[in-house]
């Protein structure tokens, strides 16, 4: 197993044993779907976006499911792009 493959596998199971369900059923299918996608500074992003609180992270994503836009300035195109994909999966 490459380090990339090591990371990403470490990555998904923290999306999905956050705490909260709430942010497993968010992080959870996010990582499973686009963990593969995004850049090597992407996922360094998403790795300090791990490091948040449950309850700090739910209203910072669910927000973006109306107008507002809550969260760290570094964090916010990851959080827009999680927002969105939840978005869509709540959609279909």
């Amino acid at each position: 197993m490459t380090d990339n493959e090591t990371r990403l596998k470490r990555l998904r199971m923290r999306s999905w044993r956050r705490g909260t369900k709430e942010m497993d059923l968010i992080l959870g299918p996010f990582s499973d779907s686009e963990l593969e996608r995004l850049t090597p500074a992407e996922l360094d992003l998403y790795e300090a976006l791990l490091t948040e609180n449950d309850q700090d992270l739910y209203p910072w994503i669910t927000a973006r499911l109306g107008d507002a836009r809550p969260g760290p300035e570094p964090l916010l195109p990851l959080l827009d792009r999680i927002a969105d994909f939840a978005r869509e999966r709540l959609a279909k």
